[in-house]
């Protein structure tokens, strides 16, 4: 698919990109691990991937493709060529909608600790609402912000979760770092994966 409509993410629709990767994500193992009640775990990570996308807005960017239905696809971006400021309420906002689960969000703190020290963007979440994948929003999503960002000689990482997706990443430039990957206590993987300017 060629001819995507990409926009940016506007503040009404924060919780709908939120929900959006709660369900597109709701089957892969860290979402499993870090809520295991299937029941729960809508609401749980909902309200936690809309927060990082709140924040996201602000120090690098959200896009979505909207084909009339609301968001049925989304990137988020972080810009990480600069220290820019972490949610000071943090650990505050996870408690208040954690519950039982606080100690599993905890363990995601792996992931800030491999990130790479080298100035770049960092693709946190890529998002197609299950109706909607394999039809290329992925990649058109990529591409659109891959082209900005190669233009400006900014490199990009990411982490994978499962083998299709790093077949999907490898595809678009993106390949293993070392260590490839990092794992949470119960051995769920997060798989590094980098991609230089210029794909």
């Amino acid at each position: 698919m060629t001819d995507v409509a990409i926009r940016p993410a506007t503040a009404a629709e924060f919780a709908d990109v939120g929900a959006l990767i709660a369900l597109a994500f709701h089957h892969l193992g860290p979402d499993t691990y870090v809520v295991p009640d299937p029941a729960d775990r809508p609401r749980v990570m909902g309200q936690f991937f809309t927060m990082l996308v709140e924040h996201a807005d602000r120090y690098g960017r959200v896009d979505v493709v909207d084909r009339g239905g609301g968001p049925e696809a989304a990137a988020v971006w972080f810009d990480r060529t600069w220290d820019a400021p972490g949610l000071a309420d943090f650990q505050d906002r996870v408690a208040e909608f954690a519950g039982p689960y606080i100690g599993n969000f905890a363990s995601l703190d792996l992931l800030a600790k491999h990130e790479p020290a080298e100035p770049h963007w960092h693709l946190h979440f890529m998002a197609v609402h299950p109706d909607s994948q394999n039809q290329g929003l992925a990649s058109a999503l990529m591409r659109r912000t891959h082209a900005t960002l190669d233009a400006a000689g900014i490199p990009q990482y990411l982490e994978a979760t499962n083998e299709e997706n790093i077949r999907l990443y490898r595809r678009h430039g993106y390949q293993p770092m070392d260590p490839f990957d990092i794992r949470l206590p119960d051995g769920t993987p997060f798989y590094r994966m980098w991609r230089p300017a210029g794909g």
